[in-house]
């Protein structure tokens, strides 16, 4: 994987990790199943799975870089995905979205059925000094 070209995109471009250093990237990256998509030998697209690749997946970090947006390649990118055999046995795989939830639904994402059972502890802008709410 191209680490700062992900870093790049995900502190600049993401809403879910603006302003995020280098080593948080890198070291989550490393620590999870990580997919990209390569065009002409530069990397356009990311996705990345926390999982312990026996029950539990959260799918995280999904992008694909806006000029090459529209040409089916977030789909190729979670069709990839969702046919790993392993991610198959999960008991399951979750992520989160502000803007894409359609785009997920196409691959069997739906709501939770007992949303008031999920929490989370969230730090919202925790890279952005003197914005940790």
């Amino acid at each position: 994987m191209e680490w700062q070209f992900i870093h790049s995109w995900l502190s600049s471009e993401s809403y879910w990790a603006k302003d995020v250093p280098f080593e948080i990237v890198k070291t989550a990256g490393e620590n999870a199943f990580c997919i990209g998509i390569f065009l002409n030998g530069k990397q356009v697209g990311f996705a990345r799975v926390i999982t312990d690749y026996a029950v539990f997946g959260y799918l995280a970090d999904v992008f694909v870089v806006k000029e090459h947006r529209g040409n089916g390649l977030s789909k190729f990118l979670l069709e990839r995905i969702i046919k790993l055999e392993w991610i198959n046995r999960l008991r399951i795989l979750m992520l989160s979205t502000m803007d894409a939830q359609e785009l997920y639904k196409l691959y069997g994402f739906k709501n939770p059925k007992y949303p008031e059972r999920i929490m989370e502890i969230k730090k919202l802008n925790m890279y952005t000094i003197g914005q940790n709410i």
